[in-house]
């Protein structure tokens, strides 16, 4: 069927959920640290480790030890064109340390590529740049639109009639 949802976490969110086999996992840690300790229900997972950082030059030769780079852009491309495909609906959960900005650059790839939505989008500001631009290179007939942070602002002083997507209906006189 298709990827119908997308969401990203921490770390420590992610290892603190049940497994569910139609949810897939993106798994980003840090170079040097233990792999995410996930439950093994979750049976679709791609486990990467890369710094949430961006090279000083981005003409430095490729690879640089523990940076985001086209090989790692590929795994994700091809993890989530083979998830896209599968015969059964699953969502989608990108984890990284922090739940941030590697997580949120993923996320919005997959977004973009599979046009499921992207849970909490407009808290996916501080994306990493970088990670965007490796992955688009895949695909370079992709956007990807990072959200200002003042989307966060108008969700948190939305009506949550509004936030959550209802249309309020007015009140009934008796």
């Amino acid at each position: 069927m298709t990827i119908k949802h997308v969401l990203f976490a921490s770390r420590e969110l992610a290892e603190s959920l049940a497994g569910n086999p139609y949810m897939a996992v993106i798994s980003i840690t840090d170079p040097g640290t233990p792999e995410a300790n996930l439950d093994p229900l979750f049976k679709h997972v791609l486990r990467l480790s890369f710094f949430d950082a961006l090279p000083a030059d981005e003409f430095l030769p490729a690879p640089m030890p523990g940076m985001f780079d086209h090989l790692m852009a590929a795994q994700i491309s091809e993890f989530v064109k083979a998830l896209h495909a599968a015969p059964f609906e699953i969502s989608t959960m990108v984890h990284c340390e922090y739940g941030v900005s590697r997580s949120a650059a993923v996320a919005l790839f997959v977004e973009a590529f599979t046009g499921a939505p992207l849970a909490a989008r407009e808290f996916t500001y501080e994306a990493n740049q970088w990670v965007i631009d490796r992955l688009l290179q895949q695909h370079p007939d992709l956007s990807i639109d990072i959200p200002s942070p003042a989307a966060v602002q108008d969700r948190r002083h939305a009506p949550a009639a509004i936030r959550d997507g209802l249309t309020p209906q007015p009140l009934k006189s008796a």
